[in-house]
């Protein structure tokens, strides 16, 4: 049967949908008979006939909708389908890839669709449309929530984010028509998320292309100019590939080796990195050559890696084992680099075949190979399910759309290092992080009660960044909490994320007793308090003040987002209206009592870093929003400046056992004499007081002023450190500092 007989039974089975669903005069138009055909080779008559039915479906949705370039819209989701089709994806996947943008852009509902093609069909259109009926405040923010919406609907189903990426990578190649500016933006978000997200799930091939199409809408100048340096340099290149290939084989055959050797090239946007980040030239990228070299079996691998070795010499510490420890999307190959007799580099890889499609397919190959039942495609679903499940963790944790974007791009882009458990299990962590967030990577409870980290059986600081090899063991405590300082240091995600979600909600906590003790103060001056008031009372008064909850309302007084007097009017005047009064037959107007400060109330009372306040200095307390209650001594510069805003100042005054170590900054004025510094710092411990910073200015040559910053419990623990520090004979002045 002829090519045009061929044609026309093919449209005769699969007809179009009327006479406008596709260009009828292009003859390049792949169409839904295309479509059938291909499936018709690895799926049953009746999944190709129920993708037909959708075609009809998305057409008649599509109807009378065009894409930018001009053509029917139905056009896209043919040929996202034509690229899931190619990975072998099954009948669900191209019925979902046909109808991906009929929830968002036409008048058919999910319910519509869930009711002609099921449930799972339906999730999965809905995990890849967009959220266009909720209004956000920026777009940034919209990106974001569509991200997590389709993140995690990818937890759910991994076809999400493959049709997904389907999607993207036809948008990229059919960019061009879009304004320069919509351009750089969809090239952006790509090179930022799609790509990574294929790299993360093992899908080389795909990778590439993103990357490359991304680059090309991003820098069209400088795509150009490597492009057309890469065609010069190609020529040369080839004669020498030539020859290294045949040395490669010939060298194999002579250890008895079986296999394939192919020279590759790099592709466009990996030259660009390189000259960027490394600061190369073009010519110092290109002198680099690749071949990759593909056996038989694992065993084939270690020994075609010792003919190379034995062909030309390896560079030194240039040499890593992935077959081993494979990344962290399940690739696998034994890489090494080798210098050459012709003056070059020569990268090498090395794989089995089974190893290379799941390197260029990644989780695709489970559809593409899945009749092979090879373990190499099971680890890369292993890897990608694993990976999915942090990030559910991530989002659980993430304090709003955005943030758990950030995290995720931090998530997307690791270079890994490996370590051990004591235990001899191996860790794979991203190149920068430390022990602390390798705590977190074994698991959440470990991170949030980490108090110190061994590495090879020493003890290091919680900050050390780990290398490959290392044996890390982490020291915990029933009692301990993450430490802010943390979030100064710690690089992966995970950490990052169970860190804020911890400090957020210890604040939270704090905030929510804080709220409840002001209230309680406010309401003693009408001679009743928070215990004594109905709950019902205190609920309708919160959502009175706009508040979901009485927690969020305690919350928002304890942060001074809210002011207590306003709540404790509107509690009294409810008790008044419903007849309750305030406990006594005649309302008692008491003196109000000012607030006890603890000193354990954390992140919502703060100490005044103009003053310094401790225990025994007379203070007032200022309301600042957002971060509760500022604590001032009362002959602070400061509190005259703040003295037109009565409504924030507030009557404090410290417990009677208060516990707890206070920073204060203190001057000496001393004679510049050897081991003056040690002295007066070895007189500050022996009154168990801690030194947390010291600052030397030599005035003239013979004095000099020394500036303490030193931990104390009170003003009788700072009087006792000042008395006997002006025993010593050197120190001339020494007075205590306020700013």
């Amino acid at each position: 049967m002829s090519q045009t007989s061929q044609e026309t039974a093919r449209n005769k089975r699969y007809p179009e949908k009327g006479n406008s669903s596709l260009d009828s005069d292009d003859p390049t138009a792949f169409r839904i008979s295309h479509l059938c055909e291909m499936l018709e080779s690895y799926l049953e008559m009746e999944q190709v006939a129920e993708i037909y039915q959708a075609y009809l479906f998305g057409a008649e949705a599509h109807d009378g909708q065009r894409r930018v370039s001009g053509e029917a819209y139905i056009y896209h989701p043919l040929a996202v389908a034509r690229i899931l089709a190619e990975m072998h994806m099954d009948h669900k996947s191209i019925i979902s890839a046909i109808l991906h943008d009929v929830i968002e852009d036409t008048q058919f509902a999910k319910d519509q669709v869930e009711s002609r093609f099921g449930s799972e069909v339906a999730d999965l259109v809905d995990g890849v449309s967009k959220l266009t009926h909720i209004e956000f405040a920026s777009k940034a923010e919209a990106q974001a929530e569509n991200f997590r919406k389709m993140l995690l609907a990818m937890v759910k189903d991994i076809r999400v984010i493959l049709i997904k990426l389907a999607d993207r990578l036809h948008n990229m190649r059919t960019l061009g028509v879009m304004r320069p500016d919509k351009r750089r933006r969809i090239a952006r978000e790509t090179l930022e998320i799609y790509s990574p997200i294929a790299n993360r799930l093992g899908m080389n091939r795909m990778r590439l292309e993103l990357e490359d199409l991304g680059f090309l809408a991003m820098y069209p100048q400088r795509h150009r100019v490597i492009a057309e340096n890469v065609k010069k340099a190609r020529g040369n290149r080839k004669e020498l590939v030539s020859k290294l290939e045949e040395a490669v084989l010939e060298r194999m055959r002579q250890e008895g080796l079986t296999g394939r050797v192919i020279g590759r090239e790099k592709h466009l946007f990996s030259i660009y990195n390189k000259m960027k980040t490394k600061q190369l030239s073009f010519s110092e990228v290109m002198d680099v050559y690749a071949l990759r070299i593909i056996v038989d079996s694992v065993d084939m691998c270690y020994r075609a890696l010792g003919a190379v070795h034995n062909l030309y010499k390896p560079v030194p510490g240039k040499f890593k084992d992935y077959i081993a420890i494979p990344k962290a999307n399940g690739y696998q190959s034994l890489h090494s680099v080798l210098f050459s007799p012709y003056g070059v580099a020569i990268e090498v890889q090395i794989r089995t075949e089974d190893m290379d499609r799941v390197a260029e397919a990644g989780i695709a190959a489970h559809w593409l190979y899945k009749n092979d039942d090879d373990s190499a495609n099971n680890n890369a679903q292993i890897r990608a399910r694993r990976w999915l499940h942090d990030l559910l963790e991530l989002q659980q944790h993430a304090g709003n759309s955005i943030e758990f974007l950030e995290s995720v791009k931090i998530d997307l882009f690791p270079d890994e290092v490996y370590v051990f458990t004591p235990e001899g299990e191996i860790m794979e962590m991203p190149r920068g992080a430390t022990t602390v967030d390798f705590a977190y990577a074994v698991h959440t409870d470990i991170g949030n009660q980490c108090v110190a980290a061994k590495v090879d059986r020493q003890l290091v600081p919680l900050r050390t960044e780990l290398l490959n090899g290392q044996t890390v063991e982490i020291i915990t405590a029933p009692n301990a909490t993450p430490n802010p300082i943390w979030m100064d240091f710690v690089f992966t995600a995970k950490a990052r994320t169970n860190i804020r979600h911890f400090l957020q909600h210890l604040q939270y906590d704090e905030a929510e007793e804080l709220g409840k003790r002001l209230l309680n103060k406010c309401l003693a001056v009408h001679g009743t308090s928070i215990d004594v008031i109905p709950e019902e009372d205190v609920q309708l008064v919160s959502e009175e003040q706009g508040f979901v909850s009485v927690s969020d309302m305690y919350c928002a007084l304890g942060l001074g987002n809210h002011i207590p007097v306003v709540v404790a009017l509107a509690l009294t005047q409810i008790r008044k209206k419903t007849g309750e009064g305030t406990g006594n037959d005649k309302e008692e107007k008491l003196t109000p009592q000012p607030l006890a400060i603890k000193g354990t109330e954390g992140a919502v009372i703060n100490y005044a870093k103009c003053c310094r306040p401790i225990p025994g200095d007379p203070i007032l307390g200022f309301i600042t929003a957002g971060r509760g209650i500022v604590i001032h001594t009362q002959d602070c510069k400061n509190v005259a400046e703040f003295r037109n805003k009565p409504e924030k100042w507030l009557d404090v005054k410290w417990e009677e056992d208060i516990q707890g170590d206070f920073p204060i900054d203190i001057n000496l004025l001393v004679t510049s004499t050897r081991g003056v510094l040690a002295r007066v710092a070895s007189t500050i411990a022996n009154m168990e007081a801690n030194i947390e910073n010291v600052n030397i200015v030599e005035r003239d040559g013979v004095h000099s002023t020394l500036s303490f910053t030193v931990m104390v419990e009170n003003r009788r623990h700072l009087a006792k450190i000042m008395r006997e520090l002006r025993k010593m004979e050197e120190v001339i002045r020494i007075q205590r500092v306020k700013k």
